[in-house]
C-alpha cells in the first residue's frame, strides 16, 4: 500500500485481526506484508512446533495482493479481508489436498471445492495459506500422526498441543496468526485452546454449515475458531454463521451480530459452576484457577452458584457408541491401506468392531436424554462454567486411551458432553497451573445461546487478556 512503512515481522504478527483491518483501512499496512510475515513465521514455527502441513505460499501471496488492491480501492469483501487463516486438515479447500492427517489418503487428490465454512471465509476475503495438523481423522485429543509426526506445545515443547485442532492452537499461541480455523467433535477446538492458552469456541451444532460432512460423528462436530481475542472470534462467527442448504443440519441465520453482544456484560446472569460435572476430579491447582475466574465474574455482577455433578458419568452410557463410530471410520479405509494407519487408532477402534446396531441406537437415545436434561438445567442457569481440562497437557508421545491418558478421564471429560447435546461451548485462558501450563475455563451455554457464551467470554477477557508464551515465533 502506498502509505505502508516497513516494520518488523514481530510487530506485524502481534496485531489482532481487528487491528490488522484497521491498518488496512488506513492504508498503513499491506495484506502482502502481513502474509509474507506469516509465511516466514510459519516456517520458523514448523521447525520448533510442527503446526502446518500443506503450504500454498504462491497462492496465498496472490490472494493477499488481490486483497491489497481491494483495500486500496475502498472495496473490501468482508470482515476478514486480508486476514491469514490456516484451515484444519480435515476440511476441504478448493484445489488443495485434504489428507485427514493420514498416510492412507490419496496424495494426488485435490478438493474440487471449498467446504461450507471455507467458502464463507473466502467470501469474506480471508487468505488461506496452510493446512494445520490434526491427528488421523481427528480421532484423539493429542495431535500426532504417522503422516505428520508430533505437534508440540509452544508453552513447553515436551508437552502436547492437544487436539484434534492442535496445529490451529499452535498457530495462534506461537504468534503465527491471530486466528485459525478448527472443528470440534469431542473437544477438538476447546482442548488445544486450553492447552495452548488461547480462546476457542465450538458453536451450537448446525450454527456453522458443514458440507461435505465426512467424519464418523457427523452430528457431534461443529466448525469453530481459535483466536487471540474474543472480538476476533466474533468477526469469524459473523462471517461463517450463514446457512448452506446442502448441509441438512444447518440452522437458518438468526441475525446475531456477534461483535455487538460483547459489550453486554454479565450483570444479572445466572451462572452455575461445576468442578465435577459428571464425576470428574480436576487437579487442585486447576480447580483453584477456575474458582478465581468465577470470582471475577461474580465481581462483575453475575449471580454465581456452585453445583455438584450436572449429569451422570458419560463413559458407561457412551463408550460403546464412541467405539462403534470409530470402527466405522477405520472400516471405511481400503483394506490394503489400513496398515498405514496409526497403530493406536487401530488398537482402540478394534474394540468397536462388535458394536451392535442396538448399542449404537442406545447411545443415540442416551444423547436425547442428556440434551433434555441440559435443557432443563438451563431453565435455571444461563451458563455453566467448568474447567476445560482436568490436568496439565501430557508429554508428547503419550499413547491415547490408555490408563495414562484415558479419553473419558483425562482427554474429554469436560468437553464431549456438549458435543453430544449440541450446545455452544468455549474455552478461555484463566491462569496458569503450578507447572506453568495454561488453564482453560469452559463456558457452556444453552442450545442456540452462542451469543451468551461470547458475552461471558468477553467480560472475562476484559480483566484477563490472553498472554502468549515466551516460545512464540
Amino acid at each position: 500500500m502506498a502509505q505502508s512503512q516497513s516494520r518488523s515481522r514481530n510487530a506485524i504478527l502481534a496485531l489482532s485481526c481487528a487491528e490488522l483491518l484497521e491498518q488496512y483501512r488506513h492504508k498503513s499496512l499491506s495484506p502482502v506484508e502481513v502474509m509474507q510475515a506469516t509465511l516466514d513465521a510459519a516456517h520458523v514455527c514448523n521447525n520448533h512446533f510442527n503446526a502446518f502441513g500443506y503450504l500454498a505460499e504462491d497462492e496465498a501471496l496472490a490472494a493477499a495482493q488481490a486483497s491489497e488492491e481491494r483495500w486500496m480501492s475502498g472495496t473490501p469483501k468482508g470482515l476478514l479481508d486480508g486476514v491469514p487463516i490456516p484451515v484444519k486438515d480435515l476440511t476441504d479447500v478448493a484445489g488443495w489436498p485434504t489428507y485427514h492427517g493420514s498416510r492412507s489418503t490419496d496424495t494426488g487428490h485435490r478438493a474440487s471445492g471449498d467446504a461450507s465454512c471455507v467458502a464463507r471465509l473466502r467470501e469474506a476475503g480471508a487468505v488461506f495459506f496452510a493446512k494445520s495438523h490434526t491427528p488421523e481423522f481427528g480421532w484423539k485429543g493429542i495431535t500426532d500422526s504417522p503422516l505428520a509426526g508430533i505437534t508440540r506445545n509452544p508453552w513447553n515443547a515436551e508437552l502436547t498441543s492437544g487436539g484434534s485442532s492442535g496445529g490451529a492452537g499452535v498457530s495462534v499461541a506461537a504468534g503465527v496468526t491471530a486466528m485459525a480455523h478448527g472443528n470440534d467433535g469431542g473437544g477438538s477446538v476447546r482442548i488445544p485452546a486450553s492447552y495452548c492458552g488461547v480462546f476457542g469456541i465450538k458453536p451450537t451444532f448446525g450454527r456453522v454449515a458443514d458440507f461435505p460432512r465426512t467424519g464418523a460423528y457427523d452430528t457431534h462436530a461443529s466448525e469453530g475458531v481459535l483466536s487471540r481475542t474474543v472480538f476476533d472470534a466474533a468477526l469469524f462467527l459473523n462471517e461463517v454463521t450463514k446457512p448452506d442448504l446442502r448441509d441438512w443440519y444447518a440452522l437458518p441465520a438468526d441475525g446475531t451480530n456477534y461483535p455487538d453482544v460483547l459489550e453486554r456484560g454479565v450483570k444479572g446472569l445466572r451462572v452455575a459452576v461445576s468442578l465435577s460435572l459428571g464425576g470428574i476430579s480436576p487437579s487442585a491447582d486447576i480447580g483453584d484457577a477456575v474458582k478465581r475466574a468465577v470470582q471475577s465474574l461474580e465481581d462483575s455482577g453475575a449471580h454465581v452458584e456452585e453445583v455438584g455433578d450436572v449429569f451422570e458419568p458419560l463413559q458407561p452410557q457412551f463408550n460403546r457408541y464412541w467405539l462403534g463410530g470409530l470402527f466405522r471410520r477405520v472400516d471405511s479405509v481400503a483394506r490394503d491401506r489400513r496398515a498405514l494407519l496409526d497403530p493406536d487408532l487401530l488398537r482402540v477402534a478394534a474394540d468397536g468392531e462388535d458394536v451392535t446396531l442396538a448399542e449404537f441406537s442406545a447411545g443415540m437415545q442416551a444423547r436425547g436424554r442428556l440434551a433434555g436434561a441440559m435443557h432443563d438445567f438451563h431453565q435455571r442457569y444461563d451458563v455453566l462454567l467448568t474447567p476445560t481440562m482436568p490436568t496439565d497437557p501430557p508429554p508428547v508421545g503419550t499413547p491415547y486411551h490408555t490408563p495414562d491418558f484415558d479419553r473419558w478421564r483425562h482427554a474429554t471429560p469436560y468437553t464431549v458432553g456438549f458435543n453430544l447435546t449440541g450446545q455452544p461451548a468455549a474455552s478461555i485462558p484463566c491462569g496458569l497451573s503450578d507447572a506453568g501450563c495454561p488453564v482453560g475455563l469452559q463456558i457452556v451455554g444453552a442450545k442456540f445461546a452462542d451469543a451468551t457464551v461470547m458475552q461471558v467470554a468477553a467480560e472475562f477477557e476484559r480483566s484477563h487478556p490472553v498472554r502468549l508464551p515466551d516460545g512464540k515465533v
